[in-house]
C-alpha cells in the first residue's frame, strides 16, 4: 500500500536518494528542501521551519505515514546547530500529530559519525534545553575561538541525544511511532566533496572516520537504511543510533562501548 513520506534535504544526497527510492517503490514524498522540492523553505530558522510544517500538512492533508530528516550542513559556523539540531527537532515536533494519525508511523533522522567526536558542551546543553538563542551564543564563541569545527558534530551529538530521550515518551512511543537515527560515516555527496578535493582536508577526514569495510559510502547505503527504519516492518525499534559507517565507530570506540 502507498504511504506519504516527508523527507527533508530532498534536493541533494541522501535526502534525494531516499526521495527516489521510495518514490520506486510506490509511495508519494513531500520534499523539503531550500529549493527544487515540493515545499521550499529553509530550516535554519523559525519562519522557514514553520512555514515547512504548514505546506507539509497541507499537502498530506493531516496524515503522513513517516518523515525523515536528512537536511543538513557541515560548516564551521553557528549554521549546523540552526539546521541539524532546530531544523530537524522543529520538523519532527510540527509533524508528530499527523504521524499519530497513520496506521503505522515511523520516524527518522540522519545523525553522524561526528556526533562521537570532540563537542562543546555548552552547546550541547542548550540545545537539550531548547533554548537556540543560548546555544547560537555559544556556537559564536566557538567559532570566534578558532574552533568551528565542533558546531558540526556539537548540532549531531545533541540530536541523537534528543532523539532517545524523546523517543519513549507519551508522544511518540506511547503513539506508535518509532524513532531513530542512522550515523554516517564518509558519504560520497555534494555535501562531503570538498573534502576530497583538499589534500589536508582529505587525510584528516581519513585519520577522523577510518572505514575499514568497504571504505566511503555511496548515500544509496544510507537511504536504504532509512528506507527500512521508515517501514513499516519495523514494528520495535526505537531510539537506537544505527552507524552505517564502514567499521569506523567500532574503531574508534572499540568493542567496550555497544
Amino acid at each position: 500500500m502507498a504511504r506519504t513520506i516527508a523527507v527533508s534535504g530532498s534536493a541533494s544526497g541522501i535526502g534525494r536518494t531516499l526521495a527516489g527510492l521510495l518514490r520506486e517503490q510506490g509511495d508519494e514524498v513531500v520534499g523539503v528542501d531550500l529549493r527544487d522540492a515540493d515545499v521550499c523553505a529553509d530550516l535554519g530558522g523559525p519562519e522557514g521551519r514553520t512555514r515547512a510544517v504548514a505546506e507539509v500538512l497541507d499537502l498530506c492533508g493531516g496524515t503522513l505515514d513517516a518523515v525523515v530528516a536528512c537536511a543538513g550542513v557541515s560548516h564551521f559556523t553557528e549554521l549546523p546547530v540552526k539546521v541539524n539540531f532546530f531544523g530537524a527537532v522543529a520538523l519532527l515536533d510540527g509533524l508528530r500529530a499527523a504521524l499519530a494519525a497513520a496506521e503505522a508511523p515511523r520516524a527518522a533522522v540522519v545523525g553522524s559519525i561526528a556526533g562521537t567526536q570532540p563537542v562543546d558542551d555548552a552547546i550541547v546543553r542548550a540545545c537539550l534545553d531548547g533554548d537556540e538563542t543560548a546555544a547560537l551564543e555559544a556556537a559564536a564563541k566557538v567559532v570566534q575561538a578558532g574552533d568551528g569545527y565542533k558546531t558540526y558534530p556539537s548540532s549531531k551529538s545533541a540530536l541523537a541525544q534528543w532523539m532517545r530521550r524523546v523517543c519513549v515518551t507519551a508522544g511518540w512511543a506511547g503513539a506508535g511511532i518509532p524513532l531513530n537515527a542512522i550515523a554516517p560515516g564518509v558519504v560520497k555527496t555534494p555535501m562531503t566533496a570538498p573534502l576530497f578535493g583538499d589534500e589536508a582536508m582529505f587525510k584528516a577526514m581519513n585519520e577522523a572516520v577510518p572505514m575499514p569495510l568497504n571504505g566511503y559510502a555511496d548515500p544509496e547505503v544510507i537511504a536504504e537504511a532509512l528506507r527500512w527504519l521508515v517501514s513499516p516492518a519495523n514494528t520495535h525499534m526505537t531510539g537506537q543510533v544505527i552507524y552505517v559507517d564502514g567499521g569506523a565507530e567500532a574503531t574508534l570506540r572499540g568493542p567496550d562501548v555497544f
